[in-house]
């Protein structure tokens, strides 16, 4: 039985308003390093093995893909194409032959590859924890050993791990699972982008939560992002009435604050296969389609024709809304295989991206453009394109200009560096609308990648510095008459979305699960309110501290 432990509380980042209690269960450890003893055995027999484990781990990886939908199903399909590559299959016979044994040539060989896409900036970091499972999954097949992953229990839990890769949510008994608290993590990370996609409590990034035992109590409030480790009853009475307190509104309900001030709750898409869930959780529309996550894969460009199949598609099931898309968001630290350039770059966050990628390459732009117009010509829905990764009025002028002239009837810029939102007036001028990508705002304002465990504190879009670009933003959009929307991951979190509307937020973009919630929050505060909450926010020192003071 648990010995009862002082009681302590910690800090991280919510995802939701939920609150629950409930005994930890803690993620097993992960499987020890392989040794670097030299192996003496027979090495045609040792590459057997390996080649075995690989496949059979592709074989799991895509059967559990099958099964999961939504971003772990996007997730779980780029693990399986890890573990069927031929180049890692070529890179661990290579090491066997040169005595390593098959557990430590898997080891060394994935680790090269998690290396290489660190190096490679923030956003192809986040396929660094998905091969090290893969590199776990692979190790346990040749030892023998059960696959690190979610404990079992007849009982609901409180799951603690440092993080959770994709393949272990997918394992989640979710009539189990009470919450999920991580040490590891940000906002952005995979643990809080499933948690939001299956409606889960979390609290992630929180610093200490390896001291918890397995079957001590905690208190877990994702409103508050706080975890509570031994609560007294009377805690644990309190932060569930104050969450059972939220206004409840219907799924179909437009958003809109309490006077009635319209805010068009859109949703964030990957794939068209979310649009159907997304129109049932009550989106108006879509206001942020990654066009890129439809083609990571190829080795050309997508012809005009199907390009436009695709997003016709996506239109169709949208007749009659507002539909915004990106076009490609790529370069060195998303490559695209046909934007690349064959050139390292030592920062890519900071190199050929977004549309300075697609610049580079115009013919590719050009096609896109076209296939969205055939779309939007052949469809009723209010189809919106922007460009991601605009710096400047001369960047903003160029799409804008190039959009319209074929055929495009409405061209925007994202606002995700600093100088666009310094500049937002200027873009304003040109463009059509503006929205902001938060998640990326935030990082290039702190100067902190924003998927660098030790930096993750300062991964938190209610800093201060953040928040007066965003007014800045808001105020060029009011000037202009133009609309400035939010879909970054910011946009999720209910009581930042109405402090983001008091800034100048127009319209909020989310993953289709956080829409009850924002739309709930929303219907709480008048736009005097949402405006007096958010110029306490900009007065404040800190993200904590301007956290604090919208809740006050």
């Amino acid at each position: 039985m648990h010995e009862a432990v002082g009681q302590r509380t910690f800090i991280g980042t919510g995802v939701g308003r939920g609150v629950v209690a409930g005994p930890v269960l803690r993620m097993p450890d992960h499987l020890p390093e392989p040794s670097e003893e030299p192996f003496t055995g027979d090495p045609v027999r040792e590459q057997e093995r390996a080649a075995a484990a690989l496949a059979a781990t592709r074989a799991e990886l895509e059967a559990r893909a099958k099964r999961a939908g939504g971003h772990a199903q996007d997730v779980l399909e780029a693990q399986a194409m890890m573990a069927e590559d031929p180049a890692l299959a070529e890179d661990v016979a290579a090491r066997i032959a040169a005595g390593r044994s098959a557990e430590r040539a898997v080891f060394e060989a994935l680790a090269t590859v998690q290396q290489m896409l660190f190096n490679l900036g923030e956003a192809m970091a986040a396929r660094a924890a998905d091969v090290g499972d893969v590199s776990q999954r692979v190790i346990a097949r040749l030892l023998g050993r059960p696959t690190p992953g979610p404990p079992e229990s007849d009982e609901p839990f409180v799951l603690v791990a440092a993080d959770l890769a994709p393949a272990d949510t997918v394992l989640l008994d979710l009539s189990m699972v009470l919450a999920l608290v991580t040490s590891g993590g940000s906002a952005t990370s995979h643990t809080a982008i499933l948690a939001r996609e299956k409606s889960l409590i979390a609290v992630v990034g929180v610093t200490g939560a390896e001291t918890f035992e397995d079957g001590e109590i905690v208190l877990v409030d994702a409103g508050a992002g706080v975890v509570t480790g031994s609560p007294t009853k009377r805690e644990v009475r309190t932060a569930r009435s104050t969450a059972a307190a939220r206004v409840r509104v219907s799924p179909r309900s437009p958003g809109e604050l309490a006077d009635g001030t319209p805010v068009p709750l859109l949703a964030n898409l990957g794939s068209i296969d979310g649009a159907a869930a997304a129109l049932a959780l009550g989106a108006e529309g879509v206001g942020l389609f990654r066009t890129e996550l439809l083609f990571l894969d190829r080795r050309d460009p997508p012809p005009v024709a199907e390009q436009a199949e695709r997003y016709g598609a996506l239109l169709a099931a949208f007749s009659g809304k507002r539909v915004v898309v990106r076009v490609f968001d790529a370069g060195a630290d998303k490559p695209l295989a046909f934007l690349g350039s064959g050139t390292a770059e030592p920062n890519p966050a900071l190199g050929v991206r977004g549309l300075r990628a697609l610049r580079a390459r115009e013919a590719v732009l050009r096609d896109q453009l076209t296939a969205l117009a055939l779309a939007q010509d052949a469809n009723d829905a209010e189809l919106w394109v922007m460009a991601p990764m605009v710096a400047d009025l001369a960047e903003t002028a160029a799409f804008v200009t190039l959009a319209k002239e074929l055929g495009l009837r409405t061209a925007g810029a994202m606002i995700e560096v600093p100088s666009s939102a310094l500049l937002a007036a200027q873009i304003l001028g040109v463009a059509d609308f503006v929205s902001i990508g938060t998640n990326d705002l935030t990082q290039y304002t702190l100067a902190a990648d924003r998927l660098l465990g030790p930096l993750a504190a300062y991964q938190d879009p209610w800093h201060p510095a953040v928040l007066r670009l965003v007014k800045l933003v808001g105020d060029a959009g009011l000037a202009s008459g133009r609309s400035v929307g939010v879909c970054g991951e910011a946009a999720a979190d209910p009581l930042l979305a109405v402090v983001l509307v008091g800034l100048g937020a127009t319209s909020l973009s989310v993953t289709p699960a956080a829409l009850g919630e924002v739309r709930s929050e929303l219907r709480r505060y008048t736009l005097e309110a949402a405006r007096a909450m958010a110029m306490d926010a900009l007065g404040a020192a800190s993200a904590a501290d301007a956290r604090s003071a919208a809740q006050q």
